[in-house]
């Protein structure tokens, strides 16, 4: 993907952002990347930290949906499905690692098949859920928590 259409993806996410989910303006989150399917938030620890100086739990579970809700309108975009009717239905998240920095959120696309059934259940039905998952990371890298939800798209 070019530059640019990472720079325009990045923008339009940002826009729905603020716009949609009112929350990431508050959390001070941020759209950095969107390449190979692969999308990047950054979290800032001065507007999400807790009373340990470390980033609050809230907002990492918080950054850990946006990040897959983000990727995934984003991947419909790309697809020419251009909604915003997605919902998170459950999710699970770790915190292996605390994090105690500015942090990057990461959210990669999952399989081609699992990808391929989400769209064909979509086509058919006009709903459709899908398995996503997003990682957290500490400042040189590691987890610091680990996000996965079940996410749904209805027309």
């Amino acid at each position: 993907m070019s530059s640019a259409l990472n720079t325009t993806a990045c923008q339009h996410l940002a826009q729905v952002f603020a716009s949609d989910i009112p929350l990431t303006s508050a959390m001070a989150v941020s759209v950095r990347e969107w390449q190979n399917q692969r999308l990047r938030l950054q979290l800032p620890l001065t507007e999400n930290r807790n009373h340990q100086d470390s980033m609050f739990g809230g907002s990492l579970y918080c950054a850990g949906v946006l990040a897959c809700w983000g990727w995934l309108h984003l991947r419909l975009r790309d697809a020419g499905i251009n909604t915003t009717h997605i919902v998170v239905q459950t999710g699970q998240i770790d915190y292996p690692l605390p994090v105690f920095a500015d942090a990057d959120v990461i959210c990669e696309a999952p399989d081609e098949a699992t990808w391929n059934r989400f769209c064909k259940m979509y086509q058919r039905h006009g709903k459709a859920r899908i398995s996503l998952s997003s990682r957290i990371l500490t400042h040189d890298g590691q987890d610091g928590a680990c996000f996965t939800g079940q996410f749904v798209l209805h027309s």
